[in-house]
């Protein structure tokens, strides 16, 4: 039976409600759905996965508010229902020099802390970002919300020079860390 994984994109393009964060001319909702897309194509190509993605295309959006986009993902990964949701998101501060990559988690002592802590390996070992730890955030919607082991991975900082750098040139890798990750977690070879 296949493993059913539902890849959150977090927010949506450019110009449209929950568009996300912006830094160095690049876009969070952009990124996040390329990550996504890569990821989902990745998962595609393995027949132990199935997989769903929140949006289809980059132009896509979901909802017409902050609350009605974070609700219309999780319903749909808790109807399906999904065996592991994974939102994609990037970061971004007032501090230029912040940098790093991070996986929060609803709390401690779960699947979730698990699997959150093979990914952020994953995409440290394999992007060369730094490990800034899994967080615990029981305030996030998608993390609140979900019936399934969940995650949100802060790829990277948009408002950090180097960090935006690797989200705008190393979209690919960022996805097949979180899929190394993934494997990592569920004990199967690549």
């Amino acid at each position: 039976m296949a493993i059913k994984i539902y890849v959150d994109q977090g927010h949506n393009p450019a110009g449209a409600v929950n568009a996300g964060a912006v830094g160095n001319g690049l876009n969070e909702g952009e990124i996040t759905y390329n990550v996504g897309a890569y990821l989902a194509d990745i998962l595609d190509s393995d027949e132990r996965f199935l997989v769903r993605t929140s949006r289809n295309t980059p132009e896509e959006v979901i909802g017409t508010s902050n609350a009605s986009s974070l609700a219309i993902r999780v319903r749909e990964a808790n109807e399906w229902p999904a065996d592991y949701f994974i939102s994609i998101h990037v970061n971004a501060s007032t501090n230029p020099a912040a940098n790093g990559s991070e996986v929060y988690i609803y709390r401690t002592g779960t699947t979730a802390e698990a699997l959150a802590e093979n990914i952020l390996d994953a995409i440290v070992t394999m992007v060369g970002t730094k490990d800034n730890g899994v967080r615990t955030n029981p305030s996030l919607y998608v993390l609140r919300r979900t019936q399934m082991p969940a995650v949100l991975v802060e790829l990277a900082y948009i408002t950090n020079t180097a960090d935006a750098v690797k989200l705008r040139d190393e979209q690919y890798n960022f996805a097949y860390a979180i899929y190394i990750g993934l494997l990592n977690f569920l004990g199967l070879e690549e």
